[in-house]
């Protein structure tokens, strides 16, 4: 079986250098760094003063010798990128877990759930779940398509947009608040029905056809969805 080959994104490290080399051998230092781009970390005795990206590592490590941090911070480290499509992403994601000293504001990302109001949502159904299973209410039937009521109506709570690929081209389509789906002006009960209109009728499992943005750019196959039940 053929290993995927992995995408990377650090190419190159310098760690836990004394600041003073910055000064004694910039010489050297400014072969490696001037120019690059990547993240650094700043030091002081062991322990993470500050996190920061740059366009021009060598610049602005020497910056830091002259600005507010100077004589903060007696080590750094660099990790040179190979190109700059995620040093932001990287450097927000460190900032928010180490949440350096040094660092007046934290990380953002440039799309990111926080999942904290679904977790609310999710908490309160869940607590009310069991409050009923307390008092010995019966819990609902599971919808089928033979009831006549959408199969996703169990599995969403709000409008979510659907992508499909069929021949080459890109299909959009929506489950509306109440689990039917929408397509080509039409309302379909099953993600199956909706996706066979591709075909002129023939089966297909819309189940693996569609696909659902379960976290923003993260777009995965609809089946998934019946997962996180």
């Amino acid at each position: 079986m053929r290993r995927r080959k992995r995408e990377q994104l650090v190419c190159q490290m310098l760690e836990r250098l004394g600041a003073k080399a910055l000064e004694e051998h910039q010489g050297i230092i400014r072969r490696y760094v001037r120019g690059r781009h990547g993240v650094y970390a700043l030091y002081r005795n062991e322990r993470l003063y500050y996190v920061g990206l740059a366009r021009n590592l060598h610049g602005r490590l020497r910056q830091h010798l002259r600005d507010r941090h100077r004589r903060r911070w007696d080590r750094f480290s660099v990790y040179l990128t190979v190109g700059d499509s995620f040093v932001k992403e990287m450097e927000s994601l460190l900032l928010r877990i180490a949440r350096p000293q040094g660092n007046k504001l934290p990380g953002k990302f440039i799309r990111c759930e926080d999942l904290r109001r679904r977790f609310k949502r999710d908490y309160a159904a869940d607590s009310a779940e069991r409050f009923r299973q307390l008092v010995g209410r019966p819990q609902a039937d599971v919808i089928s398509v033979a009831d006549g009521q959408p199969l996703l109506r169990q599995y969403v709570t709000r409008a979510t947009p659907l992508r499909g690929k069929y021949k080459g081209n890109l299909y959009k389509a929506r489950v509306q608040k109440n689990g039917a789906i929408r397509f080509r002006g039409r309302v379909f009960n099953s993600p199956s029905a909706a996706a066979s209109t591709l075909r002129k009728g023939m089966p297909c499992n819309g189940w693996s056809f569609w696909r659902y943005e379960r976290a923003p750019g993260d777009w995965v196959p609809l089946s998934e969805i019946r997962r996180n039940r």
